[in-house]
């Protein structure tokens, strides 16, 4: 019998149009129109132009070559493509690394700006998920063959990016790659230990490095410093409320103006105060189409490796949004964390558009 050909995930696929297209271009020319204007650029729709470009048009070509090329030749190439990415990571430390918020994160090779940790939350997700599927393996349940390495690779990449001050970066993959472990059948066991390993970890940078302290402290009590460390917080919790239920309308946001980061690490507070708590929860939701989406496709894969490509990048976007929306709204200590698919940011779209078109692929192909 001739085999059914699998149709496109219409719920993954609509989902990403809507975010990128939708929300993500809308958003951005309302947080960066009156920057745009400034002397410098005289455009004000000047990011809007850089992100249609180099984020959407270049990331466009991500998504197909990830939508066309099937993506069980990742499995032989992953363990080649992460120690390319490794390479970038490490390249940071060179001159060739340029600094941004304090942290070493965007690598400058002539024209282009390469974000390594960007890169590395979809190469690890490849890497575990070949790692993890390999046949007859005891990786889940053996000690020596399974959690020592596992640990080794996720805790010397996490190293990295914490002395590079990409504490965000680090919670992401870690959180991701974790999730990864437990759904390809890691004992609980295993699990558990990771976490406490890790958490002590997190917090001994924390406690050692005098900016995430003051991060820690400034959530725990937002009034104490309101000029200074919990300036984003309270202005980021202003913006947000100004919005009430329905919000003062698209571009009418005046807040704005006061707040860090507008484009990037703080547009979710601009799009709630701009549509209110009803628009920002319908936003919410179609991130949750998307995440499920992709968790709900994994559960009709049977090549291991497919349904784990599919766990890891579901689980890279829903703990990045997660992150950002928690960070925007006080929920968690601010972070430096774009909203994916929607925030100012060439590299970033790029590489999650590009995830998008994986994900379609394993649906279309396993």
């Amino acid at each position: 019998m001739r085999k059914a050909k699998k149709r496109l995930d219409y719920l993954i696929f609509f989902s990403f149009i809507i975010l990128v297209f939708g929300v993500g271009l809308a958003a951005l020319t309302s947080a960066s129109s009156d920057l745009g204007k400034s002397s410098e650029f005289n455009d004000p729709y000047h990011f809007l132009k850089d992100q249609l470009l180099w984020g959407v048009g270049v990331g466009s070509l991500g998504f197909m070559a990830g939508y066309l090329i099937n993506y069980r030749i990742y499995k032989k190439l992953s363990p080649i493509i992460l120690i390319g990415s490794v390479v970038l990571l490490l390249l940071l430390f060179t001159p060739l690394g340029a600094s941004s918020g304090g942290a070493q994160r965007w690598l400058l090779i002539g024209l282009f700006a390469i974000q390594p940790s960007e890169l590395l939350k979809l190469t690890m997700v490849l890497f575990f998920a070949a790692w993890l599927s390999k046949p007859h393996s005891t990786r889940e349940q053996s000690i020596p063959d399974g959690l020592i390495p596992f640990l080794s690779i996720l805790g010397f990449i996490s190293l990295i990016l914490l002395f590079q001050n990409s504490t965000s970066a680090a919670f992401i993959i870690g959180v991701t790659i974790l999730i990864l472990y437990f759904a390809s059948g890691a004992r609980l066991s295993f699990i558990l230990a990771i976490v406490l390993i890790s958490m002590t970890i997190f917090a001994s940078f924390i406690v050692a490095t005098p900016y995430r302290y003051e991060r820690i402290k400034s959530f725990m009590n937002p009034t104490e410093d309101i000029q200074g460390s919990a300036y984003q917080i309270n202005q980021a919790l202003t913006v947000i409320g100004s919005g009430g239920w329905t919000g003062v309308g698209y571009g009418g946001s005046n807040a704005k103006k006061f707040l860090p980061e507008r484009m990037g690490d703080s547009i979710f507070a601009i799009i709630a105060e701009e549509v209110g708590f009803i628009g920002a929860m319908m936003v919410i939701f179609v991130y949750l189409l998307l995440i499920i989406g992709g968790f709900i496709a994994s559960r009709h894969v049977r090549d291991k490796f497919g349904k784990l490509i599919l766990v890891g990048l579901s689980a890279v976007i829903g703990t990045q949004t997660f992150v950002h929306i928690a960070s925007a709204s006080a929920l968690i200590p601010t972070t430096g964390v774009p909203l994916p698919f929607v925030s100012y940011g060439n590299f970033s779209l790029v590489v999650f558009m590009t995830m998008v078109g994986i994900m379609l692929n394993v649906h279309k192909n396993a």
